[in-house]
């Protein structure tokens, strides 16, 4: 391979970790040197172990994410979680299917029962779609959000069986007003155990062993109504599981999905509610996807797959072609100066400066989740963002800054650095990088101020660290920074 080629595949690499990840760090892309695309992609998209998280440690100096009553300790749970995890695929598919399967601790009482959403999301949110519409059906935060639990065998709730039709599986237009009343009924007697006592309870304050008590899925079967219902063209006594079944069979469905995540992981759409007016922006790619999906037994993870080795993906053309959502920037910069060490403040802050710009984590502005795309720019945000990049990337003392500094030391062979070299050597530890090159040369300007640096001793060590932090952090305000 000539030197072209490996910075070629070496920037096709950092655009997969940015899409199937938060970006890489400078050690997670060292471990995939020498290795092909398409075995960095099958390392990527390894789920076979779980993160295992320092729960015990976590509950003893952060209780309040233990019992999660709060949104601001349930955020800063989640936060911590994407920033150490092994697996950062998987926490991603988990923050995708959040942005769909919108649902707000507000109406909850607590945030414990979003998070258990969560979990199910990442057990389950690489799997077959069937298993994960059953999942979130029966997930009692998801009842309570769309008040399923007063859904009756006689007297129906259409709540759940609209949105699932139309926010969550299939989209406006694939659907007609009697499959809504049918598929509602399908879903009576799926239902929480007790929920005006256990709603009682929820609010008392006192914090039990293992945490506050949370609703738990019941289904009742004399709350059901037994009838004939015609779903989609297709008529028996359905129940839940059928519904999702005969939802998951509609090509309508698998259209759906695919452009959802041809917009999370490939290129902006545009806002979900003109899908049914406009069409996708790379109707071959939907096809593709949609043909992994019924080939492989409605799968998620063959169509990520499909997504990920495909050349749609791979052209330079879908390269910053997205803007980073809030949480995505947000994780991605503290997985450069990481890790985390507890106890700590900063997944607090994390999780309000995500609020801040526009994206408060398990409390979505509404059932139609976040629109993404040019919604996550303003100036307000933006201002947000570059100071929230700027001041994690600030302390020389964090684990993951010292690392970049010693890899931008390294880059030289005799101890010093022309100024021109800093600039380079910062956008390759912090991708690498392609920036236009108007922004290149505005950073030689701005760096030419220190000319040739070195570190030999403290004080021109101290002087080194200053440079390239400032560096940093004019990088971490580029456009390219917030784009993925």
């Amino acid at each position: 391979m000539t030197t072209t080629q490996a910075a070629t595949q070496e920037e096709l690499v950092a655009h997969l970790f940015r899409r199937a990840g938060f970006g890489a760090t400078p050690s997670e892309m060292e471990s995939v040197k020498g290795m092909d695309y398409e075995e960095v992609v099958d390392k990527l998209m390894d789920f076979s172990s779980p993160d295992v998280f320092p729960t015990d440690f976590i509950s003893r100096f952060h209780k309040d994410q233990s019992d999660l009553r709060l949104a601001e300790a349930a955020g800063a749970h989640w936060v911590y979680r994407m920033v150490m995890t092994d697996t950062p695929l998987r926490e991603k598919m988990c923050l995708f299917w959040h942005r769909i399967f919108a649902t707000a601790g507000t109406k909850l009482i607590q945030h414990r029962v979003i998070v258990n959403q969560i979990n199910m999301f990442r057990e389950r949110g690489v799997g077959k779609l069937d298993d994960l519409l059953v999942g979130l059906s029966q997930d009692p935060a998801m009842i309570m959000w769309l008040d399923n639990q007063d859904n009756h065998g006689s007297n129906i709730n259409e709540n759940y069986g609209r949105e699932i039709l139309e926010l969550f599986a299939m989209g406006v237009g694939n659907y007609t007003e009697d499959d809504i009343k049918d598929t509602a009924r399908a879903f009576t007697g799926w239902t929480v155990v007790n929920p005006e006592y256990m709603s009682i309870k929820m609010r008392n304050n006192t914090v039990r062993p293992y945490g506050y008590i949370s609703w738990q899925y019941e289904y009742d079967a004399e709350d059901h109504d037994q009838g004939s219902k015609t779903i989609l063209g297709e008529t028996g006594n359905w129940d839940g599981e059928d519904a999702v079944r005969i939802i998951c069979d509609q090509k309508a469905t698998a259209e759906y999905i695919a452009r959802h995540l041809y917009h999370f992981f490939v290129a902006d759409e545009v806002p979900v509610p003109q899908w049914p007016h406009q069409g996708p922006r790379d109707e071959t790619a939907i096809k593709l996807m949609v043909d992994s999906y019924f080939n492989n037994g409605h799968s998620i993870k063959s169509m990520l797959e499909t997504m990920f080795k495909s050349d749609f993906f791979k052209d330079e053309s879908t390269r910053y072609a997205r803007i980073k959502s809030p949480a995505e920037m947000v994780v991605g910069t503290m997985r450069l100066a990481g890790p985390i060490k507890l106890p700590s403040d900063e997944t607090y802050y994390a999780q309000s400066v995500c609020a801040n710009m526009g994206q408060g984590l398990l409390r979505p502005p509404s059932v139609e989740g976040w629109q993404g795309g040019s919604e996550w720019i303003n100036t307000g945000a933006y201002v947000e963002r570059i100071n929230f990049a700027s001041r994690i990337l600030n302390d020389s003392d964090k684990e993951g800054v010292k690392d970049l500094l010693t890899r931008i030391k390294n880059s030289s062979g005799d101890g010093t650095l022309t100024s021109d070299w800093l600039v380079e050597a910062c956008l390759a530890v912090l991708g690498p990088i392609e920036v236009a090159k108007t922004t290149r040369d505005r950073l030689k300007i701005y760096a030419s101020k220190y000319g040739n640096i070195s570190w030999e001793n403290n004080e021109s060590n101290e002087s080194f660290n200053a440079a390239a932090i400032s560096i940093i952090q004019l990088i971490v305000s580029t456009q390219e920074y917030q784009t993925a």
